[in-house]
């Protein structure tokens, strides 16, 4: 397995909707396995469990049956599902990235305190994380009068391109993508390309879930598709 980054064996999750009385089938038996420095992407239609795949690598959930499988630099092989919080907090800080359609941050923070404290979180310093937390920002195109504002004040877009910031300036060694691309404009999407492509030949193993299947085209080693809980390659 040493060739292995992350491997998923038969996950299954589902979620109770009370109101309605009725159990809703996330994901079932998943199967998947990603080696080091490979970008795997999961198309789908919404609905169909793409990110309660990622959900459940991040540990935000829990899945009622399977097994993640994660070869951690500070743990070794460790199985997600099983990993205490501090080893899941730990993984967050250090080796493991998620980017999502939606910006969750502390309030009163600023774009450039948000982007600075991904970088110190890894250790570095407060240099260096000014100077990374420019240096990516300026990448992005957000406006510099932005920087010191805070985040729920600005569009869907701009917030994106502040999650992503937050998330590649770690240079993870895990990435999960939960459609970075959802409110971006073509040049966003091709900064985004850009620093993909830049964490892949660093060596950075990902996953995406994708509908921009244009995107997806020549940046993804596999391809795989969900439909009702179920992937296919």
């Amino acid at each position: 397995m040493s060739e292995i980054c992350l491997e998923i064996k038969n996950l299954s999750k589902e979620f109770i909707v009370y109101n309605a009385n009725k159990i809703v089938k996330a994901c079932e038996d998943v199967n998947l396995s990603l080696k080091k420095g490979e970008f795997i992407g999961i198309t789908g239609r919404s609905g169909s469990g793409k990110s309660t795949i990622l959900k459940g690598i991040y540990r935000t959930n829990y899945p009622q049956k399977g097994e993640i499988h994660y070869d951690s630099d500070e743990y070794g092989w460790i199985d997600l599902c099983k990993a205490s919080e501090r080893q899941i907090v730990h993984l967050r800080k250090h080796e493991i990235g998620y980017v999502s359609q939606f910006l969750k941050i502390m309030p009163r923070t600023t774009a450039r305190q948000l982007v600075e404290n991904a970088v110190l979180e890894t250790g570095g310093s407060e240099e260096e994380a000014k100077e990374k937390a420019e240096t990516i920002l300026k990448h992005f195109d957000l406006d510099e009068t932005l920087w010191d504002a805070y985040p729920n004040t600005f569009s869907g877009g701009e917030k994106l391109r502040v999650n992503i910031a937050m998330a590649m300036v770690k240079k993870p060694k895990l990435l999960l993508l939960d459609e970075p691309t959802a409110s971006l404009d073509n040049a966003s999407k091709s900064k985004v390309r850009t620093l993909i492509e830049q964490l892949k030949n660093d060596g950075t193993t990902m996953l995406g879930i994708f509908h921009d299947l244009e995107f997806m085209e020549g940046l993804c080693d596999k391809e795989f598709n969900m439909q009702r809980g179920v992937i296919d390659e």
